[in-house]
């Protein structure tokens, strides 16, 4: 299929993004991240010529072509991504900072550039708040550290401290990766966890927001997109409710950056955790975007070296962030893969790549609507919901179903999704998950479909 000009593919003139300038089951209005640019009613991107992009997507499982649907788990990568890593690796592979040879000053100059593109995606205002990490887990953990470190050293930043009385609210939709940093903090310190409910439609119970984000609420941190529901979650209301009460407030966007336009400062939160993998780029490399100040009142999360200003046998002082942050020999190859990531993502349109998946949503919970026995998990509607789908197919245990799907050629995901809590409120132990980006297309989800009535047959 030839490529369209009039559609954005990956060699598009990149989208301009405005900076700003200033930080349910029952019906209420949808917020604008909810509902979308009202330009997106027709999606912008070629998916065939991105297609072309991804070689693994040409492979045959068997003697059926991939059909690959769990790029919620991790994404395929362009070969813009290999190909940059490669590059690096090739000519310029060496050890960042501190060196004097040409291989040390590209690899510093590669490694701080996609610092710089990494903060730019994201609308930061200095790639200086940016500090790459190993995934979203590691940022977060980060985060709750700095809880943990100041609640038991005297003098501590005191908005920091956590003291038996005082609470930490999370969500019911939680990945692990933001729920058990919480728990365990909570435990060390006295504070008390809580979090705000899910309704019965897959939503945050909003009318919940007063009450447990309250005087006692010391930070709230709660998933931007939920990753085994496919919310998309209202951000303003929490936010606000946050800083009327003093709290510090961050967001798990693991599955948001790859999927939505993402401004960190029109959102007004204090902190971010993303990952590459599930933005078309390699494992090993996420990163925590926080408020400069915070960054520089929070102590180092690991020490050794590159993170440090002065050493002497009696005692260590610290970089200035984000070096404090990333001791020893960084990922330095996938830093340059993940800005390669950002510069493809850029050039397609991230409202391009928002308008593609809300169809590609609305699209695939219309066709599994059609199959008997079949409850989807989560919002049922293409509003204020990604196109990440889980459901359950009546007695068929979604291990069978995956096994079935992939003679078919079919990826997707089954298990509880590191969202085991969000299983028990559902009555569910496991799920099927399938999640469509930027490659996908209807007809991979009219197999889908296909194989499913295969499963029911298979075990009828």
């Amino acid at each position: 299929m030839a490529a369209s000009p009039k559609r954005a593919g990956p060699s598009s003139p990149r989208s301009s993004k405005p900076r700003a300038t200033s930080p349910t089951s029952a019906p209420r209005p949808l917020s604008p991240q909810e509902r979308g640019s009202p330009v997106e009613a027709v999606s912008k991107l070629d998916v065939e010529a991105v297609r072309a992009d991804f070689p693994i997507l040409r492979r045959m499982i068997g003697d059926k072509p991939l059909a690959y649907l769990d790029s919620a788990a991790t994404s395929q990568r362009p070969v813009q991504v290999t190909e940059a890593m490669r590059r690096f690796t090739e000519h310029s592979n060496a050890n960042i900072s501190r060196s004097v040879h040409t291989l040390g000053a590209e690899a510093t100059e590669a490694y701080e550039g996609a610092r710089a593109k990494v903060a730019d995606f994201i609308g930061a205002r200095s790639a200086d708040e940016v500090v790459f990490t190993k995934n979203s887990t590691e940022a977060i953990n980060l985060v709750a550290y700095a809880f943990q470190n100041a609640s038991v050293k005297p003098g501590a930043d005191p908005r920091f401290v956590l003291r038996p009385g005082d609470e930490v609210v999370v969500t019911e939709m939680e990945h692990h990766a933001n729920l058990i940093p919480w728990q365990q903090l909570c435990e060390r310190t006295g504070a008390k966890l809580r979090w705000i409910g899910i309704t019965d439609v897959g939503r945050l119970d909003l009318e919940q927001v007063d009450e447990v984000i309250n005087e006692h609420t010391k930070v709230v941190s709660f998933v931007h997109v939920a990753n085994l529901l496919g919310t998309v979650n209202p951000t303003s209301q929490i936010v606000a409710r946050a800083r009327e009460v003093g709290a510090l407030v961050g967001l798990d966007s693991s599955q948001a950056v790859p999927h939505i336009p993402v401004d960190v400062t029109e959102l007004g939160v204090d902190f971010i955790a993303f990952t590459g993998h599930k933005m078309l780029g390699p494992t090993g490399i996420g990163a925590l975007w926080a408020k400069a100040e915070l960054l520089d009142a929070m102590p180092p999360f690991q020490t050794g070296g590159s993170m440090i200003e002065t050493v002497s046998m009696e005692r260590t002082t610290f970089a200035k962030a984000p070096a404090k942050f990333e001791a020893g020999t960084p990922p330095i190859a996938e830093a340059v893969g993940l800005a390669a990531a950002v510069d493809y993502l850029d050039k397609l349109g991230m409202e391009n790549v928002r308008a593609h998946e809300k169809e590609l949503a609305g699209y695939m919970l219309r066709r599994l609507e059609t199959v008997d026995g079949l409850t989807v998990i989560g919002p049922r509607v293409p509003i204020g919901r990604g196109a990440t789908v889980s459901f359950d197919l009546a007695d068929v245990h979604p291990h069978d179903v995956g096994q079935v799907l992939d003679a078919d050629g079919i990826a997707v995901r089954v298990g509880h999704h590191c969202a085991k809590p969000t299983c028990v409120r559902f009555g569910v132990t496991a799920t099927t998950r399938a999640s469509g980006y930027v490659y996908t297309t209807t007809d991979e989800i009219d197999r889908l479909v296909a194989a499913l009535e295969k499963v029911r047959k298979v075990f009828a």
